[in-house]
């Protein structure tokens, strides 16, 4: 009896979880406000290397135009991961997980694209956010098409 109590429980707990569906940069990943503290962050950090319009030097990579296509089929996690331990240059890894959130903002705000409702935060929720090129195509159910 006890074992099949917990099995019932176990399954309530299951049933109750919510299932995180993933989404896309596109869908609005960050803030406004967030993208305003992460400009402020990057002048103070990031552009002495990634230049003042985030075009690159030669050196340090850009962060706009072709930066998109070389995180293409990603998740927003590695994009967020690589900053977090890799910059800024000459201190890498010293950046909060909330200054580099608010520097992903800025550079998706950078390469146009939308804000949304909520912060972008660290965290497993970084793994569901596809890093896409080009906004997804969204298929039309059957139920939507009329003749």
């Amino acid at each position: 009896m006890r074992n099949l109590l917990i099995i019932a429980g176990l399954a309530a707990a299951a049933w109750a979880t919510p299932v995180l569906a993933e989404t896309s940069v596109w869908d609005g990943a960050y803030t406004g406000a967030q993208a305003d503290r992460g400009a402020a962050k990057y002048k103070q950090e990031c552009a002495m290397c990634h230049g003042p319009v985030l075009e690159g030097n030669g050196e340090a990579p850009p962060l706009v135009g072709h930066f998109i296509p070389d995180w293409a089929g990603t998740k927003l996690s590695d994009v967020f991961e690589k900053i977090q331990t890799t910059m800024p240059l000459f201190a890498p890894g010293t950046l909060s997980a909330s200054d580099t959130a608010d520097l992903l903002a800025f550079i998706l705000q950078s390469n146009n694209f939308p804000a949304g409702s909520k912060d972008l935060e660290a965290g497993d929720g970084l793994k569901l956010v596809s890093f896409d090129v080009s906004k997804p195509v969204v298929k039309e159910t059957k139920a939507k098409k009329r003749h």
